[in-house]
Order: structure tokens, then C-alpha cells, then sequence
């Protein structure tokens, strides 16, 4: 490219220079002598010389910084191209990341709790409206999962099989207002604190857990975790930070609105627990 952009500015300046050449060659052949009339005819021919010469070698560094900007654009693709390669290598160290951490997360969970069997399963379907009222799993009985079983993702609780086929089972989310869980302050060392789906002025979904004791210590910023009441719920899974703290003096209750660890509309994990030993629910 670089070649072929200087052969022809070397063409073009020969043929502008052979032209002002000849031109004033015709002028002044077969003359001993130069007239004045000649000679100011001849000046003006070496000042158009001179400019047509300034204007061919600006053309022609002209059409030399069109070719480096040409090679500038080129580089500058491949450049991008590196990038775009570069930014796919960064998100897929992201997923391995991510994915370390969610089995960190699991493994230190398993170590507490080893009196437990953890069965990973992807989310097929939607059950209901929206994932909030519950979703469809991949596993079932044949891989010895049973209604209210508890199913978690690594940042926490999600909610409680209802129902089970061969193949599939179906999910109860938190969200749900029909789960009750016992639930177990961090900071206050509560275990008396009953947790149900909630949803705002807003629509938001949340959680809520409430305390049948105005004299309760729950604060914003207090961690409830489930608190194994019931023998349904294992002891230790988190569910969510307060958020706001109300009373209801009439029913002498103290409530604690939380932010759920699990945005149940993001899981990309999800495992049943399952007791090694068998156990009998109440209906």
C-alpha cells in the first residue's frame, strides 16, 4: 500500500514538472534573445512552477497521510478485535469466580451440617405467575427427593417442596405468603421469630418476621437465620437483614421487615436438602 501511494506521487510530480518544462521551453526555443515581454511572461511560468509544485507535493502528502490513516484504522480494528476477545476471557474468569464462591459457600454450609444430603438441580419451569409463587425443578422421587424438603441456593433459604413427581418437583418460594418459618435473630439470640413472604407498597418482595414481645431487641441491620423449630427448616440458613423495625401495640407484637438473601428471581443454583436420617412431618 505504502509502494503504491509513492509511485504515484512520483508520477504525478514528473508529469506536472515535464508540463511546466515544455511549456516554457516553446516560449523562449530559437531565440538568441529574450524579450522583456517574454521574460514577464517566463516569471509568471516560474511562479506557477513553484506553487504547482507546493500544490502536487501537498496533494501528495495528502494522499500520504490517507494511506496512514488508512493503516491507523486497520490497526485500530485489530486492536478492538483483541479487546473483544480479552472481555470474553474476563467474563468467563467472572463465571469461574462466581461458581468458587457459590461452592465455598456450599461446602462450608455441608461441613455444619453434615447430617444432610444436598442434591443439586436446575429450575425447568415457572409454577404459577411469576417465579415469587414457586418454579419447577429437574429431580423427583426417583432421586429421593419428598414434599417439604427444603430447597437453598448458596446465599441462603429458598423455600419448601409441596410437591413431587418421578422426575420433576415443585418449589415453594419465601416468598410465598403460606410458608412459615421459624426463624433465629443472630444478634439478639431470638428464636422465637415467625418469618412469611411480604411484599410492600411497592410490590417488592421481602420478608417479614414477627416477634410476639414488644420487649424484643430486634434492630435494623440484625440477620435472621432459620433457627431449626419444627424439625423442618435445618438450623443455620440464612434468610435476610432487617430492613425497618414496627410495633403493633395491640397485639403486642414487635416486626422486623427483611431484605431476603436470595433474590429468587436471580437463582442460577439451587440444592434440596435431604435428612439422612428419615423423619415424619406433620401435615
Amino acid at each position: 500500500m505504502k509502494k503504491k501511494i509513492q509511485r504515484y506521487k512520483n508520477v504525478f510530480i514528473v508529469l506536472v514538472l515535464s508540463l511546466s518544462f515544455v511549456l516554457l521551453i516553446s516560449l523562449t526555443s530559437n531565440r538568441e534573445k529574450v524579450s522583456f515581454a517574454e521574460d514577464g511572461v517566463a516569471v509568471p511560468i516560474n511562479g506557477i512552477q513553484s506553487v504547482v509544485f507546493r500544490l502536487s507535493s501537498g496533494i501528495s502528502e495528502g494522499i500520504e497521510t490517507i494511506g496512514k490513516f488508512s493503516k491507523l484504522k486497520d490497526e485500530n480494528d485489530e486492536l478492538n478485535e483483541k479487546i473483544a476477545d480479552l472481555q470474553i476471557e474476563i467474563n468467563k474468569l467472572n463465571v469461574i469466580k462466581k461458581d468458587y464462591e457459590d461452592l465455598k459457600k456450599m461446602l462450608n454450609y455441608k461441613d455444619t451440617h453434615d447430617e444432610y444430603e444436598y442434591i443439586g438441580c436446575e429450575i425447568t419451569n415457572i409454577s404459577g405467575n411469576s417465579y415469587f409463587e414457586g418454579f419447577v425443578i429437574n429431580r423427583g422421587s426417583l432421586d429421593g427427593i419428598e414434599k417439604r424438603m427444603v430447597a437453598i441456593s448458596p446465599n441462603g433459604l429458598v423455600g419448601q417442596v409441596t410437591a413431587v413427581g418421578t422426575t420433576w418437583a415443585r418449589i415453594q418460594t419465601l416468598a410465598n405468603e403460606n410458608i412459615a418459618v421459624a426463624g433465629y435473630i443472630d444478634e439478639t439470640e431470638e428464636v422465637n421469630g415467625i418469618v412469611k413472604g411480604y411484599k410492600d407498597y411497592d410490590n417488592k418482595v421481602l420478608a417479614k418476621v414477627e416477634v410476639p414481645t414488644l420487649d424484643s431487641d430486634l434492630k435494623k441491620g440484625d440477620t435472621v437465620y432459620t433457627s431449626g423449630v419444627g424439625d423442618v427448616y435445618p438450623k443455620g440458613i440464612k434468610i435476610g437483614k432487617i430492613i425497618e423495625v414496627y410495633e403493633d401495640k395491640s397485639k403486642v407484637v414487635k416486626y422486623g421487615i427483611i431484605e431476603p438473601s436470595v433474590q429468587i428471581n436471580k437463582i442460577d443454583k439451587l440444592y434440596i436438602i435431604v435428612p439422612k436420617k428419615n423423619r415424619e412431618y406433620d401435615e
